[in-house]
C-alpha cells in the first residue's frame, strides 16, 4: 500500500490517486520493485484536495483518519510506503522531519511502514531519486521475505 498526502489537480479531475506526472513516476517506482499498479493499493491521508494545493491541516487529516484506517483494515497490506513528509508524519503521528523518519521501519495499525520521498518531490529534486530507490529496495526485500 502506498499512501500520499492528498489529491492534486489532475487527481481531482479524474477521481483517481496519482494519475499526473508524479503518478507516472510512482508507476515506474512500483514496476522497478517487480510489482504493477494493479497489485498495490494507493491512498492519501486526505481525500479532498486542500485549497491552493497546500499541505493538509491537522484537523483535515484528522477528519479523514477513520477513512484511511478502514482502507488499511480492508486492504490488509503487508507493507505501507508513506510517500513524503505529510504522509509519514500523519501515519506515524510524528513531527520529525522526513530525513529522520526515512531509513527505519515503523508501524501503523500493526503494518510495517517505510517512509520515503514523494514522487512529486523527486520531479523537483533529482538528487532524492537514489535514496528513494534504496528505500524501495528495502521494501522489495521485505515483501520477498
Amino acid at each position: 500500500m502506498f499512501i500520499g498526502e492528498g489529491p492534486g489537480a489532475e487527481e481531482d479531475r479524474q477521481g483517481l490517486p496519482f494519475v499526473g506526472p508524479a503518478g507516472e513516476l510512482l508507476t515506474k517506482i512500483i514496476e522497478a520493485i517487480g510489482l504493477t499498479r494493479e497489485e498495490v493499493y494507493i491512498a492519501n491521508i486526505v481525500k479532498c484536495r486542500p485549497p491552493q494545493n497546500r499541505d493538509p491541516h491537522e484537523d483535515e487529516a484528522a477528519a479523514c483518519r477513520s477513512f484511511l484506517e478502514r482502507q488499511v483494515e480492508f486492504v490488509r497490506p503487508r507493507v505501507i510506503v508513506a510517500l513524503g513528509r505529510v504522509a509519514a508524519q500523519n501515519l506515524l503521528d510524528s513531527k520529525a522531519p522526513l530525513g529522520r523518519l526515512r531509513g527505519n521501519w515503523h508501524s501503523f495499525k500493526g503494518v510495517p511502514v517505510r517512509a520515503t520521498y514523494h514522487p512529486a518531490a523527486l520531479l523537483r529534486n533529482a538528487s532524492w531519486k537514489r535514496p528513494t530507490w534504496e528505500d524501495m529496495q528495502v521494501v522489495r526485500d521485505r515483501l520477498r521475505e
